[in-house]
């Protein structure tokens, strides 16, 4: 049955010219269109061209025109005229809502992220029960009297993100480091899960002045280190004699 379609559609299939000219129509230049791949048959009377898309940027996109024609026409109709992608066309990325296309340090002043009800990183805050002994560890000691606070999966990520970057143990400066940031006297000890394994460092000297670092994190402004005496690259001076003056004497003789 395909076969005799294709017979009876000499007029759309061999409308080449008119296919080319169309395309040309719709691209940037002219020379954008390129060499004819072949026609395809969608229907009775309804064929599709195909020709090679030459502009940059595009590698496998091709201009793909479709042609009509009445029952018992001789004449040829352009229907639609469209550049779609091939089996290897490069593509972009498929389509992200803004807020989910979103990372780390791209929340700049001003900016407001939206709320996520869901957020698998927290979980509801304390409720105060009436009991004031439990009350006031949650609320006091523990600090979770807030709408929400960080789930175990929330602390087990930053406490990985943490751990992972530029302050944790791996860092270049942390490997050079004499000693780690426990036996520092510029640590600050942080409360709750996340205190057995960081601190706040509070040296403004130190590259990590006010940031989270590891326990086994480091750098060279460590409180208890010190550079090594190391001996002058420069000679010893030579004694000076000054020929000019004349150091007078008693003569016990």
């Amino acid at each position: 049955m395909a076969a005799a379609v294709r017979v009876k559609e000499p007029v759309l299939t061999g409308a080449v010219e008119l296919a080319r000219a169309a395309a040309v129509e719709i691209a940037e230049q002219p020379d954008h269109v390129g060499e004819h791949l072949g026609a395809t048959i969608e229907e009775d009377r309804l064929v599709s061209h195909r020709f090679a898309c030459t502009a940059r940027g595009y590698r496998g996109w091709v201009w793909t025109v479709t042609l009509s024609r009445v029952p018992r026409g001789r004449v040829a109709t352009v229907c639609e005229s469209v550049l779609l992608p091939g089996d290897d066309a490069v593509l972009a990325p498929a389509w992200l809502p803004w807020d989910e296309r979103l990372r780390p340090g791209d929340i700049g002043p001003g900016d407001v992220l939206p709320f996520k009800p869901d957020d698998p990183r927290l979980e509801p805050g304390w409720t105060p029960t009436g009991d004031p002994e439990q009350d006031e560890v949650a609320i006091e000691e523990l600090a979770l009297a807030r709408q929400r606070v960080l789930s175990p999966r929330g602390l087990h990520e930053a406490a990985d993100r943490w751990y992972r970057g530029s302050q944790g143990p791996t860092s270049a400066g942390a490997v050079a480091a004499a000693a780690g940031c426990l036996t520092c006297g510029f640590l600050i000890p942080l409360q709750g899960p996340l205190g057995a394994v960081f601190g706040v460092c509070a040296n403004e000297w130190s590259p990590d002045d006010g940031k989270v670092v590891a326990l086994d994190h480091g750098c060279g402004a460590h409180s208890e280190t010190d550079v090594p005496d190391r001996p002058s690259d420069w000679p010893a001076p030579a004694p000076i004699i000054d020929e000019l003056v004349v150091e007078v004497t008693p003569n016990d003789a």
